[in-house]
């Protein structure tokens, strides 16, 4: 690791935001129940049943410390190779482990230890589980703005998932370099995550309680848009969005009028080039959408039908 890379990650591993989230997600928290908000909420849309399948063959702890929001699965993930972003337990994982096949890959990073040791646990009995002859799934500590000093390689990923974890970081937009860099060229970063009505004040920044349930460090949705094109990602695109209700009178109380969303994104990162538009046909070949497939919530593609003649 050269000298620069060192220091930076370095600045990271000092920071206190980032010591106060190890602690939250480690200690504070044992279970989903111990959150104090409702900002841990239900996907806006409901789960295919291929993917509830999925999730029925994570294991029950795995299940039981998972702090996530939405749902953060995009199409068509036969083969690929991804990295979500805090990985937490490792819910998501095991579930995308299933969905890749046994060809595919899975990786997930997080900084808290806690969170990897449930993970790490679990690797042989979910490989068993899911019947591959070898893990397709593994965990890696470090930090989500700092992916390559984690040892992961630049262009290397096909999609990338985060499920309610990038408004936990003091530097949204490292986090989003960072993801751009290791994407391959037409790759995809598909997260859920929480936005608020507006720039959120300083008294709310640095409330230990609001920043670990994820309301604290939630990005201004126009402040995405800019970071996103500042990076080199197309412009975001709306997936899904539901409204969060905080649940509680005293936290409420601090936040006062702002507002927040729970909202699935998808950027791609765009091979420089030719970017004239063009026709697309969707013939139906995505497992879970056969007939219709959602692109985002202004884009629909229905199964195109040929006839012939006779």
């Amino acid at each position: 690791m050269s000298k620069e890379k060192s220091a930076c990650t370095k600045g990271f591993v000092d920071g206190t935001i980032h010591v106060d989230v190890k602690d939250y997600y480690g200690k504070k928290l044992k279970t989903s129940s111990d959150l104090k908000t409702n900002a841990c909420v239900a996907p806006a849309k409901p789960i295919p049943a291929f993917i509830r399948q999925a999730l029925k063959k994570v294991h029950p702890e795995v299940v039981a410390k998972y702090y996530g929001c939405g749902l953060a699965v995009p199409e068509c993930l036969e083969g690929c190779r991804i990295l979500d972003l805090g990985s937490g337990s490792g819910r998501d994982c095991y579930m995308l482990s299933d969905l890749v096949g046994e060809k595919g890959h899975v990786i997930g990073i997080d900084m808290t230890e806690d969170q990897l040791k449930v993970a790490r646990s679990y690797v042989d009995y979910h490989t068993k589980e899911l019947g591959y002859k070898k893990p397709n799934i593994s965990f890696v500590q470090g930090y989500i703005e700092a992916l390559t000093d984690a040892g992961l390689e630049k262009s290397s990923f096909d999609i990338i998932i985060s499920n309610c974890v990038v408004n936990l970081s003091p530097d949204k937009k490292r986090v989003l370099a960072e993801a751009y860099s290791v994407l391959k060229d037409g790759g995809e970063l598909y997260f859920s995550d929480v936005y608020s009505s507006g720039k959120l004040t300083e008294e709310i920044k640095k409330h230990k309680v609001l920043w670990g349930e994820c309301l604290g460090g939630a990005l201004w949705w126009k402040d995405l848009l800019e970071l996103a094109e500042e990076v080199g990602f197309s412009p975001p695109r709306l997936v899904t969005a539901s409204i969060i209700s905080v649940g509680n009178k005293e936290l409420q109380g601090v936040l006062g009028d702002y507002k927040f969303v729970s909202a699935t994104y998808r950027l791609f990162k765009v091979p420089k080039g030719n970017t004239k538009p063009c026709q697309v046909i969707y013939n139906g070949n995505i497992t879970g959408v056969e007939d219709c497939f959602e692109f985002d919530c202004q884009h629909t593609f229905k199964m195109w039908v040929f006839f012939t003649g006779g």
